[in-house]
């Protein structure tokens, strides 16, 4: 196993500036913690895995080497659907994945990465700091065990890679098609077969038309895994998820047994790390998009609109009946429209009418 520990000094007195100087003395000498972390991500894969490695380094830095991090890939220790579960049993001290991933254990966990036609990542974060959906995410995860922190978005999605176009929702019948999520159950009512494979899985389940279409995230992660050299039509907007939400996961018997300034660096590192990637995506997923079209011939397509249309009419029913069945998803998707509702309207005539207007050309 290539395993990365990382050990850095120099920032930790900034974590611990709250405390006095002979308690912050005392404790920089004897509290000293090496945990692991696992992730769903492929060794250092660009965007996911460095940003894991990146937020280890983070803490290291900040904690004055007193919390050392040490991250495995996914496979390395554990599968990379598995990351929740190590954590809540407490083998593992810190993750790195998505909520989308734990539909099974967790049902209400994918709420907190994102909704079908939901909001966008601004809109997002701005409920989970301020319209209460953090607490509630600590709230579901807390049950198993685990302290949920974000540590980066993804920004809006593409719609996937395909092998056969999508002129109208009968080509949805019987498409074979990798996706996780809310958005799986939903495009699964339109007529698809959905299947749940890992990252590392989907450039040979293409090639060899074990499926016929999958999404991953944008740009900069696609062309990473090298999708364009075995699907011929990308697929935009990405419906399914307008927010990608990355989380770090913390054991809470591991949380408990940090002091206060640790905690604080934990904290400070992933929001830290959480403004990096969302910058990160964005700026590269531009550049890897003219890459695609302009280098590698990719044919870019937008959903028809009758197509979007019966997506979000499913995505409408998919949520009302998962609310209807599940008290916590309820209470969490209350809070969630609820809160996109009241941002809907500052959205519009502040980015949505400035987006508009500057792409034509009367900004």
């Amino acid at each position: 196993m290539r395993r990365r520990a990382f050990l850095y000094g120099g920032l930790g007195t900034l974590a611990a500036c709250s405390q006095p100087a002979s308690e912050r003395s005392a404790e920089t000498s004897s509290e000293l913690h090496r945990w692991r972390m696992v992730t769903s991500w492929p060794p250092n894969f660009p965007g996911f895995g460095t940003s894991a490695n990146r937020l280890a380094q983070r803490i290291g830095e900040l904690s004055d080497g007193r919390l050392e991090i040490e991250v495995f890939a996914a496979g390395e220790l554990i599968p990379a659907f598995e990351v929740l579960d190590a954590v809540s049993r407490g083998s593992m001290q810190m993750g790195h994945s998505s909520p989308t991933y734990w539909r099974g254990a967790l049902p209400a966990s994918q709420l907190f990465s994102s909704v079908p036609f939901g909001m966008l990542p601004n809109e997002h974060k701005a409920w989970l700091y301020h319209g209460g959906g953090i607490e509630l995410w600590r709230e579901v995860y807390g049950e198993h065990g685990v302290m949920p922190f974000v540590a980066g978005n993804t920004g809006a999605q593409m719609g996937g890679w395909f092998n056969r176009e999508i002129n109208s929702t009968d080509d949805l019948s019987g498409l074979k098609m990798r996706i996780s999520g809310l958005g799986a159950e939903v495009i699964k009512r339109a007529g698809a077969v959905t299947v749940t494979l890992a990252g590392s899985e989907l450039f040979t389940s293409l090639a060899t038309g074990a499926i016929d279409a999958t999404e991953w995230n944008g740009p900069f992660n696609d062309m990473a895994f090298g999708l364009h050299e075995v699907a011929e039509y990308y697929y935009y907007p990405g419906w399914h998820e307008p927010s990608g939400v990355l989380e770090c996961l913390v054991s809470v018997e591991a949380w408990q047994s940090l002091s206060p300034a640790l905690r604080n660096v934990i904290e400070t590192a992933c929001m830290a790390e959480a403004e990096y990637v969302v910058a990160e995506f964005a700026a590269r997923n531009q550049q890897a998009l003219i890459t695609l079209v302009e280098e590698h011939g990719t044919q870019l397509r937008r959903f028809p609109d009758d197509v979007l249309a019966t997506l979000r009419g499913h995505a409408t029913a998919v949520m009302d009946e998962l609310a209807a069945n599940d008290p916590t998803i309820e209470r969490v998707y209350d809070s969630y429209r609820y809160f996109a509702a009241t941002m809907g309207d500052w959205h519009e005539i502040s980015e949505g009418f400035y987006s508009r207007m500057r792409r034509a050309g009367n900004a």
